[in-house]
């Protein structure tokens, strides 16, 4: 079996810290700032006694590293995904602009492209650096939306090390007015169902209320659109599998997150774990749907 091997890079501020303390909660050895021509006496120390198994590796490496050349460090990934004993895999983490700004000044951190002047012209510039080698990645992540629980579930289904079962799978819900998840790999619009919102019995619960699902339900394009739903996804999941796909996000939404899409994500959860499949389910904006007042 391969050595897994991570490595970590992105934008600073985008959460590469975050990933290595996951990384390393999953079992790897997770080390940060390790200058490239220190790579292979890392790689030597981790790689396990006579008789003991190599551990698996995550390095973290970005424009703070010594010596960091986005460059270089790609043509090395190149060379390292050819060692038949190395699984070697790119993370790239991103974020809005907005959202490295934020932080960066909760934080009040400098920027280490350039300290002395504004943040956002150093993320404007890192991001012109180091953009590009996303495109490079075997897993890219955008975490401007992601709580550090959300960015742990995905994490955990792209780099767990426990015995493969084919592509994890999470299914959630989200309200449209707040935006589509951005780690999403298929979405799906539940907005043309019936409303429980305008039903005043109905309005304070949400779509994990069974009086909600059975409401929905009675819309007559439900059961067919549910069934056409099971029709697109089931075909596709041996081909992700064939693929090496490791994780697959499948967001539904509805204009507030509360009841239809709720509602959806409940059955194809379970729908999917009578298939075998292992899944996660998350409502993103249920509590905030209900803050809010918005229609569900």
């Amino acid at each position: 079996m391969r050595r897994p091997f991570v490595v970590v890079t992105g934008l600073s501020g985008a959460g590469r810290a975050t990933a290595l303390n996951v990384l390393d909660d999953l079992g790897y050895v997770a080390v940060d700032n390790v200058p490239l021509p220190l790579l292979d006496d890392l790689m030597r120390s981790t790689g396990g006694d006579a008789g003991e198994k190599a551990r698996p590796l995550a390095l973290g490496i970005d424009t703070r590293t010594f010596g960091f050349d986005a460059r270089e460090l790609v043509a090395r990934i190149g060379e390292l995904r050819k060692h038949p004993a190395l699984a070697v895999r790119l993370l790239f983490l991103d974020a809005d602009t907005e959202t490295l700004q934020r932080r960066y000044t909760e934080t009040r951190r400098p920027h280490p492209m350039a300290p002395d002047r504004p943040v956002v012209d150093s993320i404007i510039e890192e991001r012109r650096q180091i953009g590009w080698m996303r495109e490079s990645a075997d897993v890219s992540l955008d975490t401007s939306s992601l709580s550090p629980h959300r960015l742990k579930q995905i994490l955990a289904g792209h780099f767990s090390l426990g015995l493969s079962v084919g592509t994890r799978i999470s299914v959630m819900s989200f309200s449209f007015r707040r935006g589509l998840p951005r780690e999403s790999d298929l979405v799906f619009d539940a907005r043309f169902l019936k409303n429980p919102h305008y039903d005043p019995a109905l309005k304070p619960l949400t779509g994990r209320d069974p009086a909600v699902a059975a409401f929905i339900a009675t819309d007559p394009d439900y059961h067919p659109f549910v069934d056409r739903l099971k029709g697109l996804i089931g075909p596709l999941l041996p081909r992700f599998d064939a693929e090496g796909k490791s994780y697959l996000t499948i967001a539904i939404g509805c204009t507030g997150g509360k009841h239809r899409s709720v509602a959806l994500a409940e059955e194809l959860a379970d729908w999917l774990r009578s298939a075998g499949r292992s899944v996660t389910l998350s409502h993103r904006d249920v509590g905030a749907a209900g803050e809010a007042g918005g229609a569900g």
